[in-house]
């Protein structure tokens, strides 16, 4: 019978080899990895962990979500997306707001409602706000922005955002419009915690 020959009788040669081929194999699985992850966190989605209050009860503090960055490069911002932007005052800070007015309309806030004018709607149509566990309850915050029956009449790539907790939040109607060249992105999936885990999808409304 055939004895099956050693390829290394030694065992070292091949034993470094190994070694390093493994070491190769490792390092070009982390590149490869990289070289996926990073555009992607970079240029396509990135996380975001809400801090405060304002957008309850939709979205809580210490809640853990990825923001789609892609979509407003092929389309426009819509009504009810909520997004993560760049505060007009401090692009430092990172504020989440969910958009209620859109380039060109007209927004009114009177009586804790607020009326859209649009071409569409060019008497104006009261917005209803399901998402809201209680509607009727948006006040004006400074009469010189936005407020009584006084209106704001929003330019191109202008948009008006509002906190979905409307007693406590800074937004449109503290500090103005907000320019869609500050809106970092919409949120698509809400992480953590897991028993909240959802993708968000934009309400529809009655009109």
């Amino acid at each position: 019978m055939d004895e099956l020959e050693s390829p290394n009788p030694s065992g070292s040669p091949s034993g470094l080899s190994g070694v390093f081929g493994f070491i190769w194999d490792f390092f070009k699985v982390i590149i490869i990895a990289l070289a996926i992850i990073l555009p992607i966190r970079y240029f396509l989605f990135q996380p975001f962990i809400v801090s405060g209050s304002s957008m309850e009860p939709n979205f809580s503090h210490g809640e853990y979500l990825i923001i789609d960055e892609v979509s407003y490069r092929f389309g426009e911002p819509d009504r009810g997306d909520v997004v993560v932007m760049h505060f007009p005052k401090d692009r430092k800070q990172f504020f989440i707001k969910r958009i209620i007015g859109l380039p060109g309309e007209t927004i009114t806030i009177d009586s804790g409602r607020v009326t859209i004018k649009n071409k569409q709607y060019p008497e104006g149509q009261v917005l209803e706000e399901s998402y809201l566990p209680n509607q009727g309850l948006t006040f004006p915050h400074n009469t010189a922005l936005i407020g009584g029956k006084k209106s704001l009449t929003l330019g191109q790539d202008e948009y008006l955002v509002l906190g979905d907790n409307r007693l406590a939040s800074s937004d449109s109607r503290d500090w103005g419009v907000l320019k869609q060249e500050e809106i970092v992105g919409r949120v698509f999936i809400r992480v953590l915690p897991l028993t909240e885990f959802s993708r968000f999808k934009t309400p529809e409304y009655s009109f």
